[in-house]
């Protein structure tokens, strides 16, 4: 096997692909001469500014955007078959997609059952049915990764909430049962980020970002493009690993 391994004319499907991960993805991939297919929230204003997005990276005319609610498995089957019209193969699925929100961990009532299904229903259940969808386009290609967001949350428990926690808990276990079940066709591997600069946590600003960044070894709290670039070595360096968790943290677990 010789290293890096290159993107060039594989296709790559990014789920999340307007996010602030996805999109550094998306980037480094396209960089790399690969042909991305990224999936976004429905409603227009999402579609414009997913295509506003795709036609900014290096071979913009071969990048298509779809419309995907991870809580909805049908809308990602539709995808599947619009992407299939196109090409008969998938090489890298990155699941970038999901959302939270900050509840105190001492309060039970505030965590109803109503928002811990919906918990499960995006970060946990959606992965694993975009995974199911698009294995069939991934085992095609006969040399397949996936690639799913995880977070430290899910081993030390000090997430936004409870039910985000154990989500993500449910995607390291995920990433290491399909690693066995899908080989040796698809690689299975998962990236484990702690704080990163983005939106993603409603609340969260400038005092919380400080806070962290000084407890953490490194001395900073993550940027997009630090999740990007592992998610970018697992497609092009990482080649015989599969069913491993990769903190990217500075360190805050330690």
């Amino acid at each position: 096997m010789t290293y890096p391994k290159s993107l060039a004319g594989k296709y790559c499907l990014v789920i999340g692909g307007t996010g602030a991960i996805g999109m550094a993805t998306a980037r480094l991939f396209a960089e790399d001469g690969a042909t991305l297919r990224i999936t976004h929230s429905p409603g227009e204003e999402n579609a414009a500014a997913a295509r506003t997005f795709i036609q900014s990276l290096p071979g913009a005319p071969a990048h298509r955007a779809f419309p995907v609610d991870l809580a909805q498995t049908d809308t990602l089957e539709q995808a599947c078959g619009q992407i299939e019209q196109a090409t008969d193969r998938l090489h890298v699925l990155v699941n970038a997609a999901g959302f939270t929100s900050p509840i105190a961990h001492g309060d039970l009532n505030a965590l109803t059952d109503e928002f811990i299904d919906r918990m499960f229903q995006v970060n946990w259940r959606g992965q694993f049915a975009a995974i199911r969808t698009f294995a069939p386009l991934l085992r095609k290609s006969g040399d397949a990764l996936v690639v799913s967001i995880s977070s430290i949350a899910a081993s030390t428990a000090l997430g936004s909430n409870i039910a985000y926690c154990a989500a993500k808990a449910g995607i390291d276990v995920m990433t290491k049962a399909l690693a066995r079940a899908l080989a040796p066709e698809i690689r299975v591997l998962a990236v484990s980020p702690g704080v990163v600069d983005t939106s993603f946590v409603p609340g969260r600003g400038a005092d919380f970002n400080e806070k962290v960044a000084a407890s953490t070894p490194l001395k900073r709290i993550g940027e997009p493009m630090d999740v990007a670039a592992a998610i970018y070595a697992c497609a092009t360096m990482l080649g015989f690993s599969t069913g491993s968790i990769i903190r990217v943290d500075g360190g805050r677990a330690l």
